[in-house]
């Protein structure tokens, strides 16, 4: 839990980098894709072209015309020394080093995939990177933002308060403040998806053992779900729909499994055994595979997307504790930090091979790889649709 609830100030120096002397002059500003308009006054979601994958916009290699003109790039927040490290994922090594700030949780592609946004949930800021150069820019004042997410039809960023058990709403564009939702039953409010129709949106709640749906039109808390088992120590983790929209997944690090959710986010239906400290949970490219991290026994489970299915887990050489990533553009690779052990994971999708252990810092957190496919990000470290 965060304990730091300080006002934040604005910063007008300009961060300076620990791997360059002199970084290069940036390009001229990429101009914001245009957001949809919400429809009769109520969120949505921009049709798919497939009803039976929502994901099916973000397949292999569907690159938007920001992602196109970023440079490929894997960017790791470090939660102890409030740095950001960039990683070449041609290469594996480390060009850059960026102080940050305080506590960096999750390095989160915003709405239209031209801006990349370090979260400082201590100091109360973000702080956004430029995908086209890998660099960082000026800090921008938000309320405790543990994590970030942008409602479907690109109208709200949702800072994830933690400590203060709230949602934050900000115009995306402006961050200007629109709107505060109490959630004072969701302790260790963390992780979050919405709906197909983008109209709810559910959140787990890591000390409270349950989950937490909201109204996205409204604002307001619709009902609390608790789990059938209500572990409070390190409980509910990250949380995924699947493809066809019919459940939520959500991890749960005591349990070391996932509950499975109903589509219509009011029941748990049933639970999946996966290992010791479930915790992320990251989609294959083709959204046919769903890769549980466990944390605590350094593996991956591989389970059916649509159906839950164990297929396969993937031990790391040597142990370590997967924690956040995502997957490469081309679907190929699964890229995870290693929280406890100052590394990264870089795994093959094909077989679960260890392709390379890159050393970092100390406690690597929700690491983002970028560029990534899909019309418009909704969070986190890469959720595309």
């Amino acid at each position: 839990m965060k304990t730091l609830l300080a006002v934040p100030v604005l910063l007008t120096g300009a961060l300076l980098a620990a791997c360059t002397s002199t970084p290069p002059a940036p390009p001229a500003p990429m101009p914001p894709a245009p957001l949809p308009a919400a429809s009769a006054g109520l969120p949505g979601m921009p049709p798919v072209h497939d009803a039976h994958d929502i994901y099916s916009d973000a397949g292999a290699d569907m690159l938007s015309a920001a992602a196109k003109a970023a440079k490929p790039l894997v960017y790791v927040p470090h939660a102890k020394s409030g740095d950001v490290w960039v990683i070449d994922p041609a290469t594996f090594a480390v060009i850059g080093r960026y102080p940050a700030g305080k506590e960096i949780q999750h390095v989160v592609p915003g709405y239209d995939m031209t801006t990349l946004y370090a979260t400082d949930d201590k100091a109360d800021h973000l702080l956004p990177f430029d995908p086209r150069t890998g660099l960082p820019g000026k800090q921008i004042p938000v309320i405790d933002p543990y994590n970030l997410y942008f409602t479907p039809d690109g109208q709200y960023a949702v800072s994830v308060a933690e400590a203060r058990r709230e949602l934050v709403w900000y115009d995306p564009r402006t961050w200007v403040q629109r709107d505060i939702t109490p959630v004072p039953a969701c302790a260790g409010i963390d992780h979050a998806d919405f709906s197909p129709d983008g109209r709810t949106a559910v959140f787990t709640c890591e000390f409270a053992g349950a989950a937490a749906v909201i109204d996205v039109a409204s604002h307001k808390l619709s009902r609390m779900i608790p789990m059938p088992q209500r572990h409070t120590h390190m409980g509910p983790q990250d949380i995924k729909l699947a493809p066809d929209g019919s459940v939520y997944y959500i991890a749960d690090s005591d349990a070391n499994g996932v509950w499975v959710l109903d589509g219509a986010a009011t029941k748990v239906l049933r639970f999946i055994p996966t290992g010791m400290g479930a915790h992320g949970l990251y989609l294959s490219r083709d959204a046919q595979q769903l890769y549980v991290s466990n944390r605590h026994e350094g593996s991956v489970s591989v389970l059916n997307a649509y159906t839950g299915a164990a297929i396969a887990k993937w031990s790391i050489p040597g142990g370590g504790s997967p924690d956040m990533g995502n997957v490469t553009a081309d679907g190929t690779q699964l890229w995870l930090s290693g929280r406890y052990d100052r590394s990264v994971y870089v795994l093959s999708t094909k077989d679960g091979s260890l392709i390379r252990k890159i050393p970092v810092g100390n406690e690597p957190h929700g690491l983002c790889v970028w560029p990534q496919p899909g019309r418009y990000s909704i969070g986190h470290t890469g959720i595309t649709r």
